[in-house]
């Protein structure tokens, strides 16, 4: 299974709105194929694996990250793929939640006779599509919310400018998490500050860059502020702009209307802070630089909290060192 979920990273960047999938198909103990889903419309990761496995796939136990599809939707279901093939048995990492799969993949693989084995390293293979997860179990999108800052929480002098705080290693860091994001949000005010592109633009990716679906950008400019001949996000004509307060309707939206599934905020302290005062994040990743902008330069977040009972606490998952900064990834505590 752990071949398997190697095999899914592959498609991690290209995948969207569909789900990151890996196979490994094993007979007598040798591995016969291996595939990954690459793209939305093409071939599952079951397919690519039985093609190369052909009739070695005969009496074989298949190892896949996710389970196989019972549907038919722009491609064939993989399920019935799996018993056209003559597996014997299918190991499963997790079931999918997709109303259109939901165990029917599985029920239809032990109806021809198939052993099938579910719940083998079923968190390490979810952390590959906690978008896909929680939108489908939520109908709303897993939101990380990035900020970069200096050892003293600063995140921009005074007159807003903040490039660059990290140094080159993060940011590119930063265009795998755009990658992975089905949109970004920010507002208004960084646009003004930073008249930022907020594109997917990395060669280091693992992939060619016209295979990365790019971001829908959300900007949020509740006071209409912005002329959009003026600014970089707008050169794209599916640039969204929010006008309301509602965050949670927003996200809600972006699930129901455009497919997307995760989230990435790259904001101001303002926006930064109404998400996390919303309760609406999922992942809080801070690069933090080796430097100090002092008490005048603006705060990382805005947040209202009058005491300590208020206070909002989130659980370190891991620190490790990007260049010459360190990304700290933490999630909130659910008290």
């Amino acid at each position: 299974m752990n071949l398997a979920i190697e095999e899914a990273k592959k498609g991690l960047f290209t995948t969207r709105p569909n789900p990151a999938v890996g196979c490994v198909i094993v007979n007598n103990n040798l591995i016969v194929g291996t595939g990954y889903h690459p793209q939305a419309g093409q071939p599952h990761a079951e397919v690519f694996a039985l093609r190369e496995a052909k009739d070695n796939a005969k009496g074989a136990t298949a190892y896949v990250t996710l389970e196989p599809c019972s549907h038919t939707g722009r491609t064939p279901p993989c399920a019935q793929a799996l018993i056209n093939s003559g597996v014997s048995r299918v190991v499963v990492a997790g079931l999918d939640p997709n109303p259109k799969v939901a165990g029917r993949g599985i029920a239809m693989l032990k109806a021809a006779g198939i052993e099938v084995t579910v719940g083998v390293s079923t968190q390490q293979a979810e952390q590959l599509n906690l978008g896909f997860l929680k939108a489908m179990r939520t109908q709303m999108p897993y939101v990380r919310l990035k900020i970069a800052s200096s050892l003293d929480g600063r995140t921009a002098m005074a007159s807003g400018e903040s490039k660059w705080i990290t140094g080159p290693a993060a940011r590119e860091d930063v265009q795998k998490l755009r990658a992975l994001s089905g949109a970004i949000i920010t507002g208004s005010q960084t646009i003004i500050d930073d008249n930022p592109s907020l594109n997917v633009r990395s060669s280091q990716l693992g992939v060619a860059l016209d295979k990365v679906p790019q971001p829908k950008i959300v900007v949020l400019d509740r006071r209409q502020r912005l002329d959009q001949a003026h600014y970089k996000v707008f050169e794209s004509p599916d640039t969204l702009l929010w006008a309301e307060n509602d965050l949670t309707a927003l996200l809600h939206q972006l699930v129901t209307q455009y497919q997307v599934q995760d989230v990435l905020v790259e904001a101001g302290s303002q926006v930064s802070g109404s998400f996390i005062e919303a309760g609406l994040v999922d992942e809080l990743i801070v690069y933090q630089a080796p430097c100090l902008l002092g008490h005048s330069a603006k705060p990382m977040l805005n947040l209202t909290v009058d005491n300590l009972f208020l206070q909002h606490r989130f659980e370190r998952v891991s620190v490790s060192e990007v260049g010459s900064d360190l990304k700290l990834v933490y999630k909130p505590v659910c008290e």
